[in-house]
């Protein structure tokens, strides 16, 4: 702020990933994607939107990752779930500024699967994906990513699935997920 006397973007991108299945996960495990992936994005949030609500105007773009909206890889429980919960904030927080505050942007990116070293510093490692290491999605590089959300800053919108395959993915999982889910990784 004393350089350069406002910010216009800001962008939470936290994450740490997990490998436990649900009845695997101790208190300590969720607390800690809870803290990394849901707190830190909410005391960005609390941090800049006053901000931006004195300037009137403003962008907050929180990244997310599809698997904060579809159970795809399920070992990624407490991730999953602090996910989600960011998509939730935001959108609650965009409800609350969509009349008092219409210059203030707040953006939700979700990216699928990305080429970083995530997978690798995942707590409990990360194991073969399910349904015999089938996945319907290329990983992206970071810089596919990154310019992404720098098209979004440009032109921004509500919610912005980065991987090509992930909108449709979405709209089949949630048309029906049992049939989803017996499709990606077998039958019952």
């Amino acid at each position: 702020m004393s350089r350069f006397g406002r910010v216009d973007v800001w962008v939470n991108n936290a994450g740490r990933g997990i490998s436990r299945k649900v009845l695997d996960l101790t208190d300590a495990d969720v607390d800690e994607m809870i803290a990394v992936n849901l707190k830190s994005v909410l005391y960005g949030m609390q941090a800049v939107v006053p901000h931006f609500q004195e300037r009137r105007e403003g962008h907050l773009i929180n990244v997310s990752s599809f698997l904060g909206r579809v159970s795809f890889v399920s070992f990624r429980s407490a991730y999953n779930a602090a996910k989600a919960g960011v998509n939730i904030l935001t959108a609650n927080l965009r409800m609350d500024l969509r009349r008092t505050h219409p210059g203030v942007h707040v953006s939700l990116v979700m990216p699928g699967a990305v080429s970083t070293d995530f997978a690798r510093n995942a707590l409990g490692g990360t194991p073969p994906m399910p349904g015999g290491g089938r996945s319907p999605m290329a990983p992206q590089t970071a810089e596919e990513v990154a310019g992404l959300i720098r098209d979004l800053i440009e032109h921004p919108k509500a919610e912005l699935y980065t991987n090509p395959a992930c909108p449709d993915l979405a709209v089949r999982y949630y048309r029906d997920v049992e049939a989803f889910e017996n499709q990606i990784f077998g039958g019952k």
